[in-house]
């Protein structure tokens, strides 16, 4: 069992210094596409549904739509922040995420 966890950070780690090198290489569509790949939701689907069946998976998938909203928010706030605030940008922009995460979460619950 924790070898399969070991996997997972493995790959998890592999994308990230991935995109990152790209990232950093000027080259952020390349990056961006690596780190939106559905490779990554496609394997997390398998491990899910590895460790907990179909449900939890289904589960999964209704909480990607649910976020998404908050997700696009933080990429804008990002990315018309950072040139007047720097990387304090991300701070704010995951404020707006977990702020907007939870709202819809209460309202939709």
């Amino acid at each position: 069992m924790l070898e399969r966890y070991l996997l997972y950070f493995v790959v998890g780690g592999t994308v990230i210094a991935l995109v990152t090198y790209l990232g950093s290489q000027g080259r952020g569509w390349v990056a961006a596409f690596v780190a939106m790949f559905p490779a990554m939701t496609v394997m997390t689907f398998v491990t899910v549904y590895i460790e907990g069946g179909i449900q939890p998976v289904r589960d999964y998938i209704l909480g990607l739509f649910f976020v998404l909203p908050a997700w696009l928010l933080y990429l804008s706030v990002v990315y018309y922040a950072t040139e007047r605030i720097g990387l304090i940008s991300i701070l704010l922009g995951i404020l707006v995420y977990i702020t907007v995460s939870l709202f819809s979460y209460l309202l939709l619950k």
